[in-house]
């Protein structure tokens, strides 16, 4: 089953992007405001009901460590393919039956595509050519140019399944098909390819730098892949708004890269109240090294802009300090939660316990006075005591 002519074909350009046949500014904002008041209703339906069998495997929204709302507007659940690629019958009717439910074509529009024989081919963008001659700067332009050839997976379902627990080694072959499908891609699948293709650039350093943002009463997230270049800071990803994607490695810190994704935000009406920034991702291939995806975990939101500015100054320096160093792994999130169900059963074959007993002392542990037997005495009747 070939399902790279998918890219674009679910979900037209004219909707995807509502705002580029529009040049007012007045006007662009009132497209985007309506396309973000759609999203949340969706995402309220969602919610409100109890989830049915044919939509396990749908990402979550309320765990802190899934990435399920990305951007502006992406309120509304995804599912995620676990069954690779090519994807299974029941993954497939799955995509379609959610995508006939969101699109504002509905099902017409699914029945017009599915029943087409005569579908355009896509073309399949080719791998960007990274000489050594080519500056730093337009290095990472290609790459993100070949990111955005891929296009952003609009169809409501995550092709390629993203733990975040996995080894270096493991992500890098998941890049490696990312590459050979040419499928349309996500926020957080753009961070693990970007690391892909960055890998051995010579003085770029690497981190993921995620955001959590606030519109209507609900809570968005996104992700990038934070990039230092000679002590300038930019970014690579992918996204639905260009402002929130890529940033040209020209800032002179943290912060001011931190700032400037704060007030493309604001654009939008979104307010961040919390940034993780993890450590540098290793160049190596082949590390079976996790990526620290959130060494600094910041309130935004309780911070001053003077108080955010000092600690991404400090995450910075401590970023250099810790390049190279493998730090404790923390057990993943099944883990974590099958060891708190585990503690919280009571095993069968233990005792039901009652209060928690006291340990004995050495002094209880000994014998009674009564069961001792007595001493030998050696003492005669002249006050001697006769060595032995």
């Amino acid at each position: 089953m070939n399902s790279r002519w998918l890219k674009g074909c679910a979900y037209p350009e004219c909707w995807c992007d509502s705002t580029a046949a529009v040049t007012a500014p007045q006007q662009e904002r009132a497209v985007m405001e309506e396309e973000e008041e759609v999203v949340v209703v969706v995402e309220e339906v969602v919610a409100t009901r109890r989830p049915g069998p044919a939509e396990e495997g749908m990402s979550a929204s309320g765990d802190e460590d899934d990435n399920s709302r990305e951007g502006v507007g992406g309120g509304s659940l995804f599912y995620v393919n676990r069954s690779g690629i090519p994807l299974d019958k029941s993954t497939w009717e799955r995509m379609w039956s959610h995508v006939g439910r969101v699109h504002p074509g509905g099902k017409e529009m699914v029945r017009s595509i599915r029943q087409c024989t005569e579908l355009p081919k896509v073309p399949v963008p080719s791998l960007p050519t990274l000489l050594p001659a080519v500056a730093m700067l337009d290095r990472l332009k290609a790459i993100q140019k070949y990111m955005m050839d891929l296009q952003y997976n609009h169809t409501g379902t995550q092709f390629f399944e993203i733990r975040k627990n996995r080894p270096i080694a493991g992500l890098m072959d998941l890049a490696r098909d990312m590459v050979r499908e040419a499928l349309p891609i996500k926020c957080l699948e753009a961070v693990i390819l970007a690391i892909y293709l960055t890998n051995g650039l010579p003085g770029v350093e690497r981190f993921p730098l995620s955001f959590r943002t606030r519109f209507g009463g609900s809570a968005f997230r996104h992700v990038v892949l934070g990039v230092c270049v000679g002590g300038r800071y930019g970014a690579l990803g992918l996204s639905r708004r260009p402002e929130l994607m890529f940033k040209a490695a020209t800032h002179a810190g943290l912060a001011p890269l931190v700032a400037d994704f704060r007030q493309a935000y604001s654009g939008y009406r979104h307010a961040v109240t919390r940034l993780k920034v993890g450590l540098y991702v290793p160049h190596d291939p082949r590390s079976f090294q996790q990526v620290e995806w959130r060494h600094l975990v910041v309130d935004v939101s309780r911070l001053s802009s003077e108080e955010l500015r000092r600690d991404l100054d400090k995450h910075a320096r401590d970023m250099k300090v810790l390049k190279g160093v493998t730090l404790p792994v923390s057990p993943g999130k099944e883990r974590r939660k099958s060891v708190a169900s585990t503690s919280s059963t009571s095993s069968p074959h233990r005792a039901p316990c009652g209060s928690p007993q006291r340990r004995a002392s050495r002094v209880e542990k000994l014998p009674l006075a009564a069961e001792k037997k007595p001493e030998p005495n050696f003492l005669m009747e002249e006050g001697y005591k006769i060595r032995v």
